[in-house]
């Protein structure tokens, strides 16, 4: 039986961790589900209007995005499950091969025994010895013999027991298996959907180009405007410093730990609304409607719902509230050596020179009820003058 019990616990050490894998994916793909309902609230919200625009479009194709990594997580799922079944049923076969083994023997036992019983009469067996030494070791062999039929009993009792409770988790696991099967034949046919509205939407939006350069041109200038007041004010503070006989970005050292302190938080800032989703990335990428036309973006674009807050991702002070024509009001804190600027919002409730806190309030986000409803937040983050990638210093 000792190799056996070794042959359980190599097939079990394996499910251990493809256990642990499965709640992992688990786990991811509660959140992908989570973000798709997001997403869908907010397209929900689109439709309410009949125009067809860009940020509908840049909702779907985030939400197919989600979509095909929602499938691509049931799929691993599947075949982590694939593998336990296969692990459980190697496991079955080799009980039901020890469990027929241990019943064979132990019939063998019984059979001899009920054939030798005149000759295994205790009592008869022990008083036929030729010494007290003699009868002391068949007395000794007696309760030994039992002993081991007890234990061989039990034994066969209790593979019985963990064949059942295998048997009984491979049908679980199966039925399981077959749900995430369904599942992921539901997302396919719904990504499907969502593919077929995207080139939908497509088709209207090509046909609307010249509506869309201009807003491209817009688009541009709001980003030009943002990127010469963020520079005004780097200058400013050189200005200041050198005039103080200080090197041209020198800190304070209140503003140096903060700093320092806002580096050490990279990935885990807070979003600046409470939900969102990102549907302009930062960097230079392809436009979704105009062949060989590149969008520049400073920051990236985050999408939410009517009358969501704006909030500071980290402790600062603010160093800018303005307007931009065509591009509603903007807020720049400062953070030591690090900018974050909150663009496209409706109102502000924080001035210049405003102390504010992690996840303080600094404003509204705007709504365009012109445009399908869409409330955009425009963010960004500046080390000094360089543009800083925002996806790599929020929590994921």
């Amino acid at each position: 039986m000792r190799v056996y019990f070794t042959t359980i616990i190599l097939l079990i050490l394996p499910l251990l961790g493809l256990t642990q894998s499965i709640s992992d994916l688990q786990k991811q793909k509660q959140e992908t589900q989570a973000e798709i309902e997001y997403t869908t609230r907010l397209l929900e919200e689109t439709q309410q209007s009949e125009k067809t625009s860009l940020n509908k479009l840049r909702l779907l194709n985030n939400q197919i995005n989600q979509r095909t990594r929602l499938i691509s997580t049931l799929s691993d799922e599947i075949a982590i499950y694939d593998q336990c079944i296969q692990n459980s049923e190697l496991s079955i076969e080799m009980l039901q091969n020890d469990l027929q083994q241990l019943r064979e023997e132990y019939a063998e036992m019984i059979r001899l025994a009920y054939k030798n019983r005149d000759v295994n009469n205790e009592l008869l067996f022990l008083l036929s010895a030729e010494s007290f030494n003699q009868a002391y070791r068949r007395l000794l062999y007696f309760r030994r013999y039992s002993q081991y039929r007890k234990d061989q009993g039990e034994i066969i009792g209790e593979v019985s027991s963990v064949l059942n409770d295998n048997i009984k988790k491979l049908e679980e696991r199966k039925e399981e298996k077959q749900t995430l099967v369904d599942q992921t034949r539901q997302e396919y046919r719904m990504l499907a959907g969502e593919k077929g509205q995207q080139d939908t939407e497509l088709q209207k939006l090509a046909d609307q180009k010249r509506n869309l350069q201009q807003t491209l041109r817009q688009q541009r200038k709001i980003e030009l405007q943002l990127e010469q007041e963020i520079q005004r004010i780097i200058e400013e503070e050189a200005r200041k410093n050198r005039a103080n006989g200080e090197p041209g970005y020198a800190l304070t050292p209140e503003q140096k730990l903060i700093g320092d302190n806002f580096e050490q938080n990279k990935h885990r800032l807070p979003w600046p609304v409470e939900r969102g989703v990102i549907v302009e990335r930062f960097g230079v990428h392809q436009h979704p409607v105009l062949t060989n036309v590149q969008v520049r973006n400073n920051g990236v674009n985050i999408a939410t719902e009517i009358g969501s807050k704006v909030r500071a991702v980290f402790k600062g002070e603010v160093s800018r509230v303005f307007g931009i024509s065509g591009g509603n009001m903007a807020v720049i804190i400062r953070h030591g050596a690090f900018l974050t600027v909150y663009s496209n919002l409706r109102e502000v409730v924080v001035k210049k020179g405003d102390l504010v806190d992690t996840k303080q309030d600094i404003g509204t986000v705007y709504t365009d009820y012109d445009d399908d409803g869409k409330s955009i937040l425009k963010f960004q983050i500046w080390q000094e003058s360089q543009k800083m990638d925002p996806e790599d210093w929020i929590v994921r």
